[in-house]
């Protein structure tokens, strides 16, 4: 049993994926970590699809896991003007403050900034013909939304997030 164990350990290493965060998504693109170079404390959480479905809804494994979007002004995020903090559905990572949160009149959840240039990473999406810059939560690598340069001062970014791929915490 310790022969098999060893054997299957070493195979794994020589392949590169044991315990090796990924750095690609399903689609085998690069992710880019144009935000933070790291993740909180270094902290991961990885699971198989199966493990994913067990604890997230239908529609946050949609989100998050298959890259999905909710329908517009259909998330009760999108109106909730309460102080707290909106984590990562799937492992809970703090990625925004809700004093950084405004009505971008898109439907979706909108903010400038994330709470810490660690708590989300950026990768290029090239998907439906168009290019834009896909945000994911840098603990899991959750499907968050996207960011674009149309939004409000200081930064002049607009997170536009899905709602159901986020928890709030209120304070």
């Amino acid at each position: 049993m310790k022969k098999a164990f060893l054997s299957t350990l070493y195979t794994a290493l020589a392949a590169g994926t044991l315990l090796t965060p990924s750095l690609s998504t399903a689609a085998g693109d690069p992710v880019k970590k144009a935000i933070g170079d790291e993740s909180p404390g270094g902290r991961r959480v990885v699971k198989t699809n199966a493990e994913w479905k067990k604890i997230l809804t239908p529609e946050q494994y949609y989100i998050l896991r298959e890259h999905g979007t909710e329908r517009a002004f259909t998330s009760p995020l999108n109106d909730n003007h309460a102080h707290g903090t909106f984590v990562c559905a799937a492992c809970k990572n703090p990625l925004f403050a809700s004093d950084t949160k405004f009505d971008s009149g898109t439907g979706w959840p909108s903010f400038f900034k994330p709470i810490a240039k660690d708590a989300v990473k950026e990768k290029v999406d090239k998907a439906y013909g168009m290019v834009r810059t896909e945000i994911l939560c840098s603990v899991c690598d959750g499907h968050l939304g996207h960011v674009f340069d149309d939004g409000p001062k200081p930064t002049g970014l607009r997170y536009c997030m899905n709602g159901d791929a986020m928890l709030f915490d209120k304070k």
